[in-house]
């Protein structure tokens, strides 16, 4: 904070407003402050002889000023100063705040023992104070509805992620269970998900085809259903359960590890718009996945780069083998869950609960299949036989892991960015505090604990999350009523899907993919709004539609940071001008009637400068301020330098450079021959690296040498304290920022009045900075 103080005095210094000149009298003030123009709420002070009044209009009153010093008549009454804070506690004392948090936390008292039991259970805090008779029926109707919803879904899924439909029930009937013990979240709804169904297929297909089994267009379910005793060689589906459940295990200790080690802001890192055309890209990827199935076609399937392109290929290669009865039925079931559902969304307020189309069209899809013989008839494909009952848990193949540990990366990623966002909305929308660590947590032994009873990877799912928060939920007991449907199905009805046609478990899978692909309307929007978020959206989109998913959502991540690192690099730079009898400075550019300062340069430079953008950053001040302070001094040769606010001096010295000094790059700009003082903006600077640093230290120097003063204000703490560190104008560990003010006005007030007064007296220089005796710090 640069400032021209009054008298040292060992008294606390109060303000009289009225004169302008210190008083000790009053012991209330420590510090003295500046009264600008907005303050309407300073209160007088009771011990000073004269009240406390509004300075910022009156002319301040003559003082006796000392030599080197402001004129009396154009001195401020003052400046702002403010006193530093104690700073942080030593290091002695931050290694005893640790060690106590350590043996808190590793001790094993019974309280500590029940606290960290309700931090892993949470369902022990909140189902003691269950209220029945106000939220079991919204429960119960729920789990219900969610519950009728995941029947075809656990069976479509299934199908999408590689394995036999049992599978996928086996998966939303754990997950629902582990989730309501271990959540913080009331309303999110887990269970298999398309995009993770997709990227677990894709892995299964890749280690099938390494191991040498047979394409997964077979028939659906052959060997799955009959028990094994562990004597059995393994065939192609007990491979693929194998690859899927080890996969599972992986994803979940990679998502519970990220919980322990309280990593949850990994999940900032996937921008909206980079989900947004990842789920897009995904469901492109899926829909072409499922087409041979409306299509009756048996054609391989392809992973990797290109596959979705390949895939498109062999489709119309055989689309002269298309199965006329799967056709028919797949146009049929679209004909009729389409319109249904956009009815649904429609009038969704209207409705108490949604109407379950999509099991109905699965309940009678089965029926006729079934009594008019489909696959005998017309070699429709089925669905096959479905077991009862659960399998002998069983444990991960160890072997596995290498190869799949870079596959379950991506996929613990997605999971757990999708849980906690859903979490966080629903909880934000219903007021409760939602722990994004312990949600990682929760869908990370979601994942780890089903994969010991042949479950694959799983995670909150949009489309069950929004059916379950819309029927009136109210906690987590709706995920165990879920579970005790599909329990339902397990023990007795699942055998009665034999005749289902896998075509209509495509149309499920294809219907409830619309949310993804509506995302298309959105981008038109979205490009008026920000350019780059909508290139992010098309490249993640794209990458994940003709790469891969895997790689997809890698180049996302990657472009996204690339923005933000182009944002940062060519920031928005400006000359501000004043308002009108305001103390307030606006962008010239932007606004009109703004008035602009004589011989001073306000520049502002919206981002922290660092060593990426600091060669932009003189560029655009240089071609803003007309005046390339480099250049100019080499045109002057060896000529005398003028001094630091000497206006003749200094104007005269441009006046003869002016023809020889060159432009600074992409402009064309004549250097300015009447600015004394520039004043640099740094209230959008957020920090300030040590090539950032340099910088301002290079460009302080640069203009001094051509009689311009550089003057900082709007500084944060922290730039405050790399300048101190730095040196800035002083030496290092100094008194260093004291050319930093708390406000542009107070740095346009001592440059003009510092001016005026130079200009009469030459000996009033810039006093040196061990002279000055000015607070900056916060």
């Amino acid at each position: 904070m640069c400032t021209v103080p009054p008298r040292v005095s060992s008294q606390p210094l109060c303000w009289d407003g009225g004169h302008g000149v210190a008083s000790p009298q009053c012991p209330q003030l420590e510090f003295p402050a500046q009264r600008t123009r907005g303050d309407k709420e300073l209160e007088n002070c009771k011990n000073c002889p004269v009240p406390m009044e509004d300075t910022s209009s009156q002319e301040p009153a003559p003082t006796k000023a000392p030599h080197g010093s402001l004129g009396p008549q154009e001195a401020p009454a003052t400046f702002i100063i403010l006193e530093e804070q104690d700073p942080p506690g030593s290091s002695s004392s931050r290694r005893e705040l640790i060690l106590d948090r350590a043996r808190a936390a590793c001790s094993c008292s019974p309280g500590a023992l029940g606290r960290a039991l309700r931090r892993l259970l949470p369902v022990l805090q909140w189902l003691p104070r269950y209220e029945p008779r106000s939220q079991l029926l919204g429960d119960v109707v729920s789990g219900l509805l969610v519950g009728v919803v995941a029947i075809p879904q656990s069976i479509s899924y299934a199908l999408l992620a590689n394995q036999d439909p049992v599978y996928g029930i086996y998966t939303n009937f754990f997950c629902n269970i582990i989730y309501a013990a271990t959540a913080t979240s009331r309303h999110a709804s887990v269970g298999s998900f398309g995009v993770l169904c997709l990227m677990v297929g894709q892995s299964v297909t890749r280690h099938l085809q390494l191991a040498g089994y047979g394409d997964s267009s077979a028939t659906l379910g052959d060997n799955s259903s009959s028990p094994r005793n562990g004597t059995e060689p393994c065939d192609r589906s007990c491979y693929a359960i194998t690859v899927a459940l080890s996969l599972s295990f992986l994803v979940g200790l990679y998502q519970i590890l990220l919980g322990v080690l309280q990593m949850g802001f990994v999940a900032v890192y996937l921008s909206e718009p980079l989900l947004g055309g990842f789920v897009t890209g995904s469901s492109l990827t899926i829909i072409t996945s499922q087409m041979k199935y409306l299509l009756g076609l048996k054609i391989p399937r392809h992973e990797g780069v290109g596959s979705f392109i390949l895939t498109w290929v062999d489709l119309f290669r055989h689309i002269h083998n298309t199965n006329i009865c799967d056709l028919l039925t797949s146009l049929v079931a679209l004909a009729v869950i389409v319109p249904v559902k956009e009815l649904n969304e429609r009038y969704k307020e209207r409705l108490k609960a949604p109407f379950p189309i999509e099991l109905l069209v699965v309940i009678a899809a089965t029926l006729i299949s079934h009594y008019f013989d489909f696959e005998r008839r017309y070699k429709a494909a089925v669905c096959g036989d479905i077991p009862t009952g659960f399998r002998k848990p069983t444990v991960p193949d160890f072997s596995l892991f290498p190869s799949l540990a870079l596959d379950a990366l991506p996929i613990a990623v997605i999971g757990f960015a999708m849980t906690v966002s859903l979490a966080e909305i629903f909880g934000k929308k219903h007021g409760y505090a939602v722990s994004a660590n312990q949600e990682m947590i929760a869908i990370g032994m979601c994942n780890l604990i089903p994969s010991f009873f042949y479950c694959f990877a799983s995670s909150a799912a949009l489309t069950k999350t929004l059916l379950k928060e819309s029927t009136g939920s109210q906690t987590q007991v709706s995920g165990l009523v879920t579970s005790l449907v599909l329990l339902l199905v397990l023990l007795w009805i699942s055998p009665l899907f034999y005749s289902l046609q896998t075509s209509i478990l495509g149309v499920v899978t294809i219907v409830n993919l619309r949310g993804g692909l509506r995302r298309f309307r959105d981008t038109p929007r979205m490009w008026q709004l920000s350019k780059l978020d909508t290139a992010v959206w098309w490249m993640t989109m794209l990458c994940s539609t003709l790469v891969t998913t895997e790689i997809g959502l890698l180049v996302g991540v990657c472009f996204a940071l690339l923005c933000i690192i182009f944002r940062t690099q060519r920031p928005r730079a400006t000359l501000l001008g004043r308002v009108r009898d305001r103390e307030v400075y606006e962008d010239q550019a932007a606004y009109k009637q703004l008035s602009s300062i004589s011989n001073i340069k306000i520049f502002r430079f919206e981002c922290s400068l660092y060593y990426a953008n600091k060669d932009y950053f003189k560029a655009v001040l240089y071609q803003k301020t007309g005046l390339n302070p480099v250049l100019l001094a080499a045109s002057l040769g060896n000529r005398a330098r003028p001094e630091p606010g000497s206006t003749r001096g200094c104007c005269g010295c441009l006046r003869q450079g002016r023809s020889r000094a060159e432009s600074p790059p992409g402009d064309a700009c004549v250097p300015s021959t009447d600015m004394h003082t520039l004043i640099l903006d740094c209230g959008a600077m957020q920090f300030i690296d040590t090539v950032g640093l340099s910088a301002l230290k290079e460009t302080h120097h640069d203009y001094k040498e051509v009689g311009v003063q550089v003057l900082l204000a709007n500084c944060n703490p922290s730039i405050r304290q790399r300048l101190r560190e730095g040196g800035w104008a002083g030496q290092a560990g100094g008194a260093g920022g004291q050319l930093a003010f708390h406000s542009i006005h107070d740095a346009v007030q001592f440059a003009e009045r510092w001016h005026r007064g130079d200009s009469r007296d030459k000996q009033a220089a810039p006093p040196e900075p061990e002279e000055r005796h000015f607070q900056v710090s916060l």
